[in-house]
């Protein structure tokens, strides 16, 4: 198998992102939980312990501080064969942490991969932090859902130019023309009948240095939510 950093996408570098350990380990430690398997045990061991050395949690104020992005160093061992059981320490590649969020989706999903973790080892620090995570998480519920306030300086690329071969055309679903001189939004004109259009093409364009604030409540987050206050209380019956 190849190893590729960004596997996913490279813009920014999809591995930099907390979220997909999260998920991913979210489904190693489900693994664990229902087979007790040794080696995703001891994946999970050094996983968790990293993780909670890098959080912060208050659930009586919703205070929520996980790690967001991630910055990889070094290269993974170059050999490994099933035959020979778990693969090598990797000790020349290197992860740490840029900067901490409080993103209540990922939080949900973290908390999933410590309640299925402790469920099956019984470690007492990470079912602590997945009820911590979830307490807190519930601190932000308003009429919509659970969500936390976010400043969105990534709407400065609405002007971004789209990548399309000279020579090549089309139009958008909406009419807008597609060629080489499309941006993001030349082919999304739909966006300006937004209400909140003014201010983000206005920090977008430049004619403001301020970046907008929105408070979103993304499916997947309300979903991972409610999917992890039911684990956790079918784990635990809690």
């Amino acid at each position: 198998m190849a190893y590729d950093w960004q596997p996913v996408y490279h813009d920014p570098p999809s591995n930099q992102w907390f979220g997909f350990q999260a998920w991913s380990m979210e489904r190693v430690a489900e693994y664990y939980q229902v087979t007790g398997d040794a080696s995703a045990k001891a994946i999970l061991d050094k996983w968790v312990s990293w993780a909670l050395s890098q959080t912060t949690v208050d659930p009586s104020t919703g205070g929520i501080k996980i790690p967001s992005t991630l910055k990889w160093t070094g290269q993974p061992d170059a050999n490994w064969s099933a035959a020979t059981g778990m693969p090598p320490a990797n000790t020349g590649l290197h992860v740490s942490v840029q900067d901490y969020t409080d993103d209540v989706g990922v939080a949900a999903a973290y908390a999933k991969t410590l309640a299925y973790y402790a469920a099956e080892s019984g470690d007492a620090a990470a079912k602590q932090a997945a009820k911590d995570l979830l307490d807190a998480i519930w601190k932000h519920t308003d009429a919509k859902g659970v969500s936390v306030q976010e400043t969105r300086s990534d709407y400065k690329r609405l002007t971004d130019p789209v990548y399309v071969p000279s020579g090549w055309s089309g139009k958008m679903p909406n009419g807008d023309p597609i060629n080489s001189s499309s941006t993001f939004m030349s082919i999304r004109s739909f966006y300006k009948s937004d209400p909140d259009y003014a201010r983000v093409w206005a920090y977008a364009s430049g004619q403001s240095s301020t970046a907008p604030v929105f408070t979103y409540h993304r499916f997947w987050a309300q979903a991972d939510i409610a999917l992890a206050m039911a684990d956790y209380g079918r784990l635990f019956n809690e």
